[in-house]
């Protein structure tokens, strides 16, 4: 859910770059950030097309699925070739920046946003009853979308370490775009990024209305949600009231205004590692439980990985909480127990 609500707020943000006179008709403010009726009105715009894609059926959110994700592969490896050819090794130094509060902290500021990164692949078993694969094969899909993330961001990373120096990292406030019209010394080359970047806003957002809608539904059927929310569209096959229930929240986040994003990621961090936590527990809880219990999929090592996905995820977790440098605000800690129910 914290996804869906991210990109509501992410979307009318990049859209500033295109346009950046777009935004008027002052509302109110909110952290010091001024909430414009326009940019608002992008952010609620784009959470109701992405609703009715997702009420039609999963076939028609496949499709753009499709469509969005080829812009973002074409782009991206013109990103990182670009960087290959026109970039400079000497603008990756130095390798971490001084700063008062020391490189620790600053890892620890990075790591917190990373469960919000990666989370894309949990969509994988949420909508398994729509995939046409066998179960087996879809554990390694999983497995395989995870790793192919990392090199994604870690190239998306390296080449923008390339394009850009400290000096103009540090004064960008849309770093990749900013590289890629380096890199091209051309303007064009810039909003390409930014379109591929709004294409990566759609994927995410499509993706979620997805796995999310199925995982509502799934848990309304089992009777830990309200039973509406298990309600099937008689020709769609699609959970309609979860699906209108997640594009109520999103409409909602643009109202706060650009300071959301930072809320929605440090709390959805949190909320998605306590959700890896608690599915790590319960994986070790029916090894023992359910010994003997069909597994399409079986993890090799199974406790070791278990144990280690408990302990790591506990340690994530520690990493939220008030004392560490990368600790949840006040505003955080409100919206937390609404992002995960």
């Amino acid at each position: 859910m914290s996804v869906v609500a991210f990109e509501a707020v992410a979307l009318p943000t990049v859209i500033e770059h295109l346009a950046p006179n777009y935004a008027v008709g002052h509302l109110w403010t909110i952290a010091g950030w001024e909430v414009k009726a326009t940019w608002v009105a992008v952010g609620v715009g784009g959470s109701l097309i992405m609703m009715m894609i997702n009420y039609f059926g999963v076939t028609t959110a496949a499709l753009l699925q499709k469509v969005v994700t080829g812009l973002i592969l074409l782009v991206g490896v013109m990103f990182v070739t670009g960087s290959l050819f026109e970039g400079e090794t000497i603008n990756m130094l130095p390798l971490f920046t001084q700063a008062d509060t020391g490189v620790f902290a600053g890892i620890v500021a990075v790591l917190v946003m990373v469960p919000f990164l990666f989370v894309g692949f949990d969509v994988i078993p949420q909508a398994a009853e729509e995939i046409n694969l066998p179960y087996n094969a879809i554990g390694k899909v999983l497995m395989m979308s995870v790793i192919l993330a990392v090199v994604w961001y870690a190239l998306i990373i390296l080449a923008t370490s390339l394009a850009l120096n400290s000096t103009e990292l540090a004064a960008s406030s849309l770093s990749v775009p900013d590289a890629m019209g380096s890199l091209f010394n051309a303007a064009w080359a810039s909003n390409l990024m930014v379109m591929a970047g709004i294409a990566g806003i759609i994927t995410s957002w499509n993706a979620f209305y997805i796995g999310g809608s199925r995982a509502i539904y799934a848990l309304a059927k089992a009777g830990m949600l309200p039973a509406p929310f298990a309600k099937l569209h008689p020709r769609y096959r699609t959970p309609t009231n979860a699906i209108f229930m997640m594009g109520f929240l999103s409409c909602l986040a643009p109202f706060f205004g650009r300071p959301a994003l930072v809320w929605i990621v440090n709390a959805g961090g949190l909320g998605i590692v306590l959700a890896y936590l608690f599915v790590a527990i319960s994986f070790m809880v029916l090894r023992v439980r359910e010994p003997d219990m069909p597994r399409p999929f079986k993890v090799s090592n199974g406790k070791l990985c278990g144990t280690l996905a408990v302990l790591l995820s506990f340690g994530m977790a520690c990493l939220y909480l008030p004392g560490s440098p990368a600790a949840l605000s006040s505003a955080e800690w409100t919206i937390l127990p609404a992002g995960r129910f």
